[in-house]
């Protein structure tokens, strides 16, 4: 199945390429590169961020922007090669704990943009305390 994905990508299955696509879809949240080094002991650093810089070339995979420690990676939900990816949708930042989650099914706000202006990407980050972390507080 992953081959496939793949390869429906124009990417070729390399090994490398399998497990850093398996450690991305197996995370219930996005991922940074620290967190995908410590979780894959097999590939270094360099290896890993060439992986996911071919997947976000081809539309595997978006980058997440959530002003916490740098940048977090995720798997598209929709898979077509040809666009941009189209399912954008809310993640949240703990700012106490530091992770990201996908809030799916929540409604994003249209930006209207001057004339002139084009849109290539958004990030729609929220941030506060996550259920884990409030429970902490308690």
């Amino acid at each position: 199945m992953i081959a496939e994905t793949l390869e429906k990508h124009g990417v070729k299955p390399t090994a490398n390429r399998i497990v850093v696509y398996e450690a991305l879809a197996s995370s219930y949240r996005p991922m940074s590169l620290a967190e995908l080094e410590r979780k894959i002991l097999t590939i270094d650093k360099s290896g890993i961020f060439r992986a996911l810089s071919l997947f976000r070339e081809n539309h595997l995979l978006h980058v997440i922007e959530d002003g916490g420690d740098g940048v977090r990676y995720e798997l598209c939900h929709s898979h077509d090669h040809h666009r941009h990816d189209d399912d954008t949708h809310v993640h949240f930042h703990c700012e106490h704990c530091g992770r990201t989650f996908c809030i799916d099914n929540t409604p994003i706000p249209v930006v209207e943009l001057p004339e002139g202006y084009l849109m290539t990407s958004a990030n729609y980050v929220v941030k506060g305390v996550c259920p884990d972390c409030t429970g902490k507080a308690r």
